[in-house]
């Protein structure tokens, strides 16, 4: 098999396909409704938050994992060893996203304006920490129920 064939059957693959379109309608989403949402509607920002920046709704880990899981249940079988796999990795990036990154990005937040009011009081120079934003619950389950929903209807087209 050649580069390119074997490039082509990844492509094909309709796994690949639901989890790739999950990842991307998230995305997408998550520009839509920054849009929708700020009233100072700065276009680069949003591009932002659709390519580079974390949290918001709905959650694309949300989407990309439970779109795979759902994907390799319906297609290969919940009784398959990938499923169990797919299964138990998607769990573990769900309660990441929901737990350590969350408490990350709060504890970060309070940390900075610590910072701040010391540094204003003492006039010591202060940098602040980057914070990370983790998801709601509300976000997870969004992005959940969006990726098996893309998974299902791969499965039916």
């Amino acid at each position: 098999m050649t580069l390119s064939e074997a490039i082509m059957s990844v492509i094909d693959n309709k796994i690949f396909q639901a989890t790739t379109v999950s990842w991307c309608i998230a995305q997408f989403l998550k520009m839509l409704i920054y849009v929708l949402t700020h009233k100072d509607k700065k276009p680069l920002k949003a591009i932002e938050k659709g390519i580079w920046s974390t949290g918001g709704m709905p959650s694309s880990h949300s989407a990309v994992v439970c779109s795979l899981t759902a994907s390799v249940g319906l297609f290969d079988s919940i009784s398959s060893n990938l499923f169990i796999f797919s299964l138990f990795f998607a769990l573990v990036v769900l309660r990441d996203s929901l737990g350590v990154r969350r408490a990350a990005g709060i504890q970060a937040k309070a940390l900075n304006n610590l910072g701040k009011v010391t540094a204003e009081k003492t006039g010591i120079e202060f940098t602040a920490i980057k914070e990370i934003e983790g998801h709601s619950p509300l976000e997870v389950v969004a992005g959940g129920i969006l990726g098996i929903a893309i998974a299902v209807c791969f499965y039916f087209l």
